[in-house]
C-alpha cells in the first residue's frame, strides 16, 4: 500500500513541470498572436480585386511581414451592399459577438451605402434632405456600432475609416461638399469614443485615374485597394 502511495506522489511531481510548460507555452503563443476585425460593406469585402483580397487582405500581408515575432490574423466581415443598422444587426448575432470579443483591432468601413442609396442608388442628381436626413440615422447607428464594439473589448483599438468620392470628374465640387460633411460629422462622433482612430480615405484618389485605380464607378481595383491599405499602415502602429 506505501508502495501504491509513493508511485502516486511520484507520478504527480513528474507532472507539474509538465503542466507549468504547457500553460506558459499556451501563454507566450496567445501574446505573439493578435487579431483583426474587419467590418463593413463591399469595399471591405474587396469587391472588384482581381485577387479577391482587397485592402484587408493586402493590409494582413503587409503587417505580418513587418512583424515577424507577432502574427496578425484578419477576419474579412464585409458585407456587399451593407449599411450602417445592416451592420448593427450583424454584430449582435451570436457567433459574431463571440468573436468581437476576442479582437485586438476592429477596422470599420461603413456609411458608403447609407449616403448612396438613400439619395436614391447614386448621386445623380443630389437630394440634399434625403443626404441629411440619411446622415442623422447614419451617425445614430454609428454610435452603437462603436458602443458595442468598444464593450465586446474594451482594450482594442478601433479604426473608422471615412468616405471617398468615387465621382470626382462628375458634379466633383457638390458631391465632395456632402462627403466633406459626413466625413466631419463621423470624425466628431469618433472623439466621443475610446480607443477610436479615424482614418481618412478622400484624399487617397484625388488626381487618380479612373481607369487605373477603380474596377467600376464605385469601388476600387488592386491598384486602389493597395492605396487604402498603405493609408492605414501610415496611420496606425499594428
Amino acid at each position: 500500500m506505501k508502495i501504491i502511495k509513493l508511485a502516486v506522489v511520484i507520478a504527480l511531481f513528474a507532472l507539474i513541470p509538465i503542466i507549468y510548460f504547457s500553460f506558459f507555452a499556451d501563454e507566450s503563443e496567445s501574446a505573439s498572436k493578435k487579431r483583426v476585425i474587419a467590418l463593413g460593406d463591399s469595399l471591405t469585402y474587396g469587391y472588384g480585386d482581381k485577387k479577391e483580397e482587397g485592402y484587408i487582405g493586402r493590409l494582413e500581408e503587409k503587417v505580418n511581414k513587418k512583424h515577424t515575432k507577432m502574427t496578425y490574423h484578419f477576419q474579412n466581415l464585409g458585407v456587399p451592399g451593407q449599411q450602417s443598422d445592416q451592420m448593427l444587426g450583424q454584430i449582435v448575432k451570436p457567433d459574431v459577438a463571440e468573436d468581437l470579443s476576442e479582437a485586438n483591432v476592429f477596422i470599420i468601413n461603413i456609411g458608403t451605402n447609407d449616403l448612396i442609396k438613400n439619395n436614391g442608388g447614386d448621386l445623380f442628381p443630389l437630394h440634399h434632405d434625403e443626404i441629411m436626413d440619411a446622415k442623422k440615422d447614419y451617425l445614430d447607428h454609428l454610435d452603437k456600432i462603436l458602443n458595442i464594439v468598444g464593450a465586446a473589448n474594451k482594450e482594442a483599438d478601433i479604426l473608422v475609416l471615412g468616405l471617398y468620392n468615387p465621382y470626382p470628374d462628375k458634379d466633383s465640387d457638390k458631391i465632395e461638399a456632402y462627403v466633406d460633411d459626413w466625413n466631419s460629422s463621423i470624425m466628431k462622433e469618433v472623439k466621443k469614443h475610446k480607443n477610436v482612430k479615424y482614418v481618412t480615405t478622400n484624399p487617397l484618389f484625388k488626381g487618380k485615374s479612373k481607369e487605373n485605380y477603380f474596377h467600376d464607378s464605385l469601388h476600387p481595383n488592386g491598384k486602389g485597394y493597395e492605396l487604402m491599405a498603405d493609408q492605414i499602415l501610415k496611420n496606425y502602429e499594428f
